[in-house]
Formats: C-alpha cells, sequence, structure tokens
C-alpha cells in the first residue's frame, strides 16, 4: 500500500501549485519518500517540485504520451515511494478538448485519488453546490476531500466546512490568506530567478500545511495499492549498440526546459554529458547534442560573448554533427537575437535567420508535427518569433494543433539538424520511431 493523490482544482489560480510544493516540502521533512508528478506539458512546475521534494519531477501527458506509457512511468516512479502526489493542471476537468487530456482524466486512468483546492476568496457556504458539482458529475474520479485556500479566519473555515459536510466531501484544512506565500512570476511562468529564495519560501508553506490541514487524515483518505512497473527494454535503435553514443545537453540558467523522461530515454542510449553554453568554451565529445528551451533572452550578451562556444557548435553542425534545438535552443542557433532592450546579439549562426524578442506574442497549445512519415508530438510555448526574410529555411513538417487545425509552428530541418520551436516529448517507445529515424540517418 502507498499513499497517492491528485491534487486538482475547480479552475487555475486557486493554489494548487503553492498547496502541492508546502505538501510535497512537509512530508520530505517528515522523511518520506515523496515522488512528484506532474500533469501536462508544464516543466516549470517539475522543477520547483523536485526543490521541494527533494524527488526529480516526472512529467505526465495523456496528448503526448500513450496510456501504457503514462501507466509504466507512474508506476515505475511511484512503487519505491512512499507517497505519490500529482499536481493537475487548470481546472480539474479542463483538456485540450473537453475533458481529454485533463487532471480528472489522468486520475481516472491511474485510479489516483482527488483532493481538490478551492479558493475560497470572496466565499464560504456557496462552495457546497461547486463541490457536489466536482464530486458526483465524473463518478470515475473519487474526490476524497477539499482544501481551502485564501481562508480568512478560523469563522470563514468553519462555514466552508459546514459546506463540505451537505456536499458530502471531507474538508481536509486550509491555507490562510497570507501575502507571503505568493510565487513571483515572469513572462514564461513561475519565476527561476536566484534571487527568489525558494527554500525559506518552500519552508513558509510547509509550516502552514502542518498548522492548518490534516495532513494525517489526507494519507489515510489516499492510502491505495500501487502495482510495481514492468521495466521496458530496448531503445529501437537498429545499427547501434545501446549505451555507446555520447551525448551532450546543454543545462543552465539560459538551458534548462526538459522532461525527465525524455533525458532517461537518452541515457539509454549512451553517456549523457551536461555543458554550459554560457560558461563553457567548448563541446565535449559527442555524437548527438540536445539544446533545450529555456530563457537565453535572459543571457543574450553572456552568450553572445562566449564566441568559442558559438564557433564550437557551429563546427560541429557544419561538418555533419547530429542535433536537437528546441525553442529557446534553435534560437541559440539562429545568426542572431534581437533582445527586448532592441540590441542584435550575434548567436551560433547555424540557421541563417533571425530571432527576436520584439513586439512579443504568446505562442501556446500542444502540437503534432508531421514530418514525412513519423509524427512528432509536444508543446509550444514561446513570446519569440522569426523575422520573416526571403532566406528563411522553409518547413520541413506540417503542424497541427490539439484538435487537428493547421498552424505555422516550423520545423527546420538542416543537414543532422532537427530545430524548431516545440518542446518534443520522445520517451515513448509507442511515437519514437522519428527520432530513431533521425539518429540512424
Amino acid at each position: 500500500m502507498r499513499s497517492q493523490l491528485l491534487i486538482g482544482a475547480a479552475s487555475s489560480g486557486s493554489g494548487k501549485t503553492t498547496f502541492t510544493l508546502g505538501l510535497l516540502r512537509a512530508l520530505a521533512r517528515k522523511g518520506l519518500v515523496v515522488q512528484p508528478f506532474k500533469c501536462g506539458p508544464d516543466y516549470i512546475d517539475t522543477r520547483h517540485h523536485q526543490m521541494a521534494a527533494g524527488r526529480a519531477s516526472v512529467n505526465l501527458d495523456r496528448f503526448m504520451m500513450s496510456e501504457k506509457h503514462i501507466e509504466e512511468v507512474y508506476r515505475r516512479y511511484a512503487f519505491p515511494a512512499d507517497i505519490a502526489i500529482t499536481e493537475g493542471v487548470m481546472g480539474l476537468f479542463d483538456g485540450y478538448d473537453g475533458m481529454q487530456g485533463s487532471s480528472a482524466e489522468m486520475a481516472s486512468a491511474l485510479d489516483i485519488p482527488v483532493v481538490l483546492i478551492v479558493n475560497a476568496k470572496s466565499t464560504a457556504y456557496s462552495v457546497a453546490p461547486l463541490l457536489y458539482g466536482f464530486k458526483h458529475f465524473y463518478p470515475k474520479v473519487r474526490v476524497i476531500g477539499a482544501v481551502f485556500n485564501f481562508v480568512a479566519s478560523e469563522n470563514h473555515y468553519y462555514y466552508l466546512k459546514q459546506a463540505c459536510a451537505d456536499a458530502g466531501v471531507e474538508a481536509l484544512g486550509y491555507l490562510p490568506k497570507q501575502e507571503d506565500i505568493t510565487i513571483p512570476s515572469r513572462h514564461l511562468g513561475l519565476s527561476l530567478d536566484s534571487d527568489f529564495c525558494f527554500e525559506a519560501f518552500a519552508d513558509r508553506i510547509a509550516d502552514l500545511v502542518d498548522k492548518h490541514v490534516c495532513v494525517d487524515r489526507l494519507l489515510e483518505l489516499a492510502s491505495a495499492p500501487v502495482s510495481a512497473h514492468t521495466e521496458e527494454t530496448g531503445t529501437g535503435l537498429s545499427h547501434r549498440p545501446s549505451g555507446t553514443m555520447r551525448i551532450s545537453v546543454a543545462r543552465d540558467a539560459a538551458f534548462n526546459f526538459v522532461y525527465a523522461e525524455n533525458i532517461a530515454y537518452l541515457e539509454q542510449l549512451g553517456n549523457v554529458t551536461y555543458f554550459s553554453p554560457l560558461t563553457d568554451k567548448t563541446l565535449p565529445p559527442t555524437d548527438f547534442l540536445y539544446l533545450p528551451g529555456g530563457y537565453p533572452e535572459l543571457h543574450l550578451k553572456t552568450l553572445s560573448e562566449n564566441q568559442s562556444m558559438r564557433d564550437a557548435v557551429r563546427a560541429y553542425l557544419e561538418n555533419g554533427g547530429h542535433a536537437l534545438a528546441e525553442c529557446g535552443g534553435m534560437m541559440y542557433l539562429c545568426r542572431s537575437i534581437i533582445g527586448q532592450d532592441g540590441n542584435t546579439y550575434p548567436m551560433a549562426g547555424v540557421l541563417d535567420q533571425t530571432a527576436t524578442m520584439q513586439q512579443m506574442k504568446l505562442r501556446l497549445g500542444y502540437r503534432t508535427l508531421q514530418w514525412g512519415e513519423y509524427r512528432l508530438a509536444g508543446h509550444e510555448f514561446h513570446y519569440s518569433s522569426i523575422v520573416p526574410a526571403e532566406n528563411t529555411l522553409p518547413s520541413c513538417a506540417t503542424a497541427f494543433s490539439a484538435l487537428g487545425r493547421q498552424v505555422d509552428t516550423p520545423l527546420y530541418h538542416y543537414r543532422n539538424l532537427l530545430a524548431g520551436y516545440t518542446h518534443l516529448y520522445w520517451a515513448d517507445p509507442a511515437s519514437n520511431a522519428w527520432l530513431h529515424h533521425f539518429l540512424e540517418k
């Protein structure tokens, strides 16, 4: 038996992330092995989860991952832990198409009980019909209790407990309205700034959880069996023995948006070495280069001044080296990036085009890229754009939204480089034939 739960909410902004971080830290402080998960494609919440729990957080996503792969990943990480905590995405039933891709669908598929976080600001007993609706709307989702956020006083919580009793949902506690448990934000999501004192922040929320939430009762209600996983074997590469590739992954303050399972899959293929385009002067010995997304726009001067690394990356690719570059990684390979300050910063110069942070506009959503016979799945989230020019590479793939509408998200193929704005997921054996084809090419 393990404790496992999904933290859902009536709507975005209810405090899922705040409560999740506090609960992860509170349980970790008790000496429990806590395994965090995140519903959906978010790569920033998972980093905060890891900092709060001391274990890598893993994405579970019904658009990018097959049902079999989700179950295998969940069991593999949850089974060795004392408790598995999955943070939901948006409102409990919000998906990319109705309920498809929602936290509720994930909870139903994995049979995980749900604790509902409710924003109690400016409401009291009126939460009763809301709780009743969430409990009974979809019987395959088991709502075992509610935790309230932004509670003004014990008297306020008294009315919320009344509502829970009449709705048939157990009240498990609350977080008081408090300014110092607000997470700072930036334009690409929750802050990862070095001057944000995360440790003290997580401890403050954990103290509130310990004081105001019935943690022992929550664990009791969430107790459920977790089956041992069956290890999947083989990489699918036909001509390359497992474990022989030299894989270099960019990882620093500018490049850090990765899916944990993608890296785990690369580790099946060979030795993964991390390097920094900000501070290192040259690439490690490399058979495959991965440049993930991140915040290159915040480090343009440093990236541009590190000409030794820019030259090394360009030489590697011009000499036929294999590489995958996503979003910020793709921008780094452009001729230059125009920053928010209006200045132009030279970059690696592999792709003969310019990325810009001027006139920023959000591009967001799931993407399917049809590259010849291969289907690539991922997620797009950025404010930058490519400056239109006659010599810009054409896209080698046709892109579609989650609802099947064609969109203009590009995928560039230059020599042995694939690059684009989409953060791709390739750890699922059911859908990663494109990666094998690319590495064998």
